[in-house]
Order: structure tokens, then C-alpha cells, then sequence
């Protein structure tokens, strides 16, 4: 397959079969996740799961990124995404995003995690910035206490 040369970024992964239920995707710096099951039987991340562990990925390295040069680093991160899959026709697409930032730390500024989320998803956030065109993001964010529950 010849790709034309542009001023655009390419990015490669390459999946193989493992001849069972699994597939194994593969980039170009040898890191590598697998979708589907194991020999074992065990599960993986299946495919729509990625582009949701995607979201999930950019939009946190965006953030952590953006908090650093704030000097407001969280002492935990987590980010939960959901994606409605429309599953009663073919192909079953997703239609829209939830996604919720949970910030430990006890100096975190509001206004500046607030900032950080926007920022990358107005701006910096690829995944996105792509996903959005199949459906709204849409996102909520909440500051604890280290120690504190999610619950």
C-alpha cells in the first residue's frame, strides 16, 4: 500500500492474528495491547473499547500536561469514559461521549483543572477532536480530597 507524502503526521499500528480469538496491535515503538481473547481464553480491550481508552489517553496526557505548567499536579487521576453504541443497526457506532475527571490532591485549583480540561478538549486533544465528529463529548469534572472516595 503507497501512502502520498504530506505535511500531515502518519501514524502506523499493525495487528496480527493470533489464529484463535485475538488479535495483538503492535506500534512502531514496539508497545503492544491486545484486542480480543488470549490463547487462554483470557479478554482483552476490544475494539470500541480502544477508542474510548484513547479518549481517555489524550485527553489525560493533555490535562497532566496543562496542570504541571500550572504547578497544580494531582496526587491521583482518573478518567471514566462511556460511549453510547447504537446497536440495532450495522455498523454499531457509537452516538455520544460521557466523560468524567476525577482529580485527587488537596491544592488543586477549580478554576485551573477547569482551564486544563477545556483547553484539551477545545483544543490539544486529537482523539476528540476526531470522536466528536461522530457524536457529542460530553464531560464533568470533580476535585477530592486525597483519601476520598470516588463513591
Amino acid at each position: 500500500m503507497s501512502v502520498e507524502k504530506t505535511t500531515n503526521l502518519l501514524k502506523e499500528i499493525n495487528v496480527a492474528w493470533d489464529g484463535a480469538d485475538g488479535y495483538s496491535a503492535e506500534n512502531e515503538a514496539g508497545a503492544t495491547v491486545l484486542l480480543g481473547k488470549d490463547r487462554t481464553g483470557k479478554p482483552g480491550i476490544g475494539p470500541m473499547e480502544m477508542l474510548l481508552a484513547g479518549l481517555a489517553g489524550c485527553t489525560g496526557m493533555d490535562i497532566i500536561e496543562i496542570l504541571k505548567k500550572k504547578r497544580q499536579i494531582p496526587t491521583e487521576f482518573k478518567i471514566k469514559v462511556i460511549g453510547n453504541q447504537k446497536i440495532d443497526t450495522y455498523p454499531m457506532v457509537f452516538t455520544d461521549f460521557q466523560v468524567e475527571y476525577l482529580l485527587w490532591g488537596e491544592n488543586l485549583v477549580e478554576k485551573d483543572v477547569a482551564q486544563a480540561i477545556q483547553l484539551s478538549e477545545e483544543k490539544y486533544c486529537s482523539v476528540g477532536g476526531t470522536l466528536s465528529k461522530a457524536g457529542p463529548i460530553r464531560s464533568t469534572f470533580r476535585i477530592l480530597k486525597s483519601g476520598e472516595s470516588a463513591q
